[in-house]
């Protein structure tokens, strides 16, 4: 059926979870106000096929053969603008306004991924300003 997923032995409109509040089923997902999309959709499982060029390259030398821990890594939304969540401060990073997103999920997330590498390796992150503080070497 067009337009609905399955979960449980339950139909469900897909578009519930975008349009509707109290299509947020989980206590967490009423939290945040959004709903956790690969809780609903396999359609989120990544397609490599749609790597980037730099999550290519940073798999490779992190000598993986998938996307390990970066699979559940998705973009998502903060106050209406595109944003990705960086467990490391318990905060969501904000998508650049200059950088022009894809219609397709499969490469928002792709991006979404990159961006959070990226973020977390630079001199910007905020670990790297408590390394610098407390750290003892």
């Amino acid at each position: 059926m067009a337009g609905t997923k399955y979960r449980g032995s339950e139909i469900r409109d897909v578009n519930q979870f975008i349009e509707d509040a109290a299509g947020l089923g989980s206590e967490r997902e009423k939290e945040i106000g959004q709903h956790i999309g690969y809780r609903y959709d396999v359609n989120l499982v990544p397609d490599y096929s749609r790597l980037t060029p730099f999550l290519e390259s940073y798999i490779e030398i992190m000598g993986w053969d998938d996307l390990n821990w970066l699979e559940d890594v998705h973009m998502g939304y903060e106050d209406g603008l595109p944003a990705v969540f960086d467990r490391n401060i318990n905060g969501w990073v904000r998508v650049p306004v200059s950088i022009d997103l894809p219609d397709n999920q499969q490469d928002r997330d792709m991006i979404a991924r990159e961006l959070l590498i990226k973020f977390q390796m630079s001199e910007r992150h905020p670990l790297v300003a408590l390394r610098k503080a407390y750290g003892k070497f």
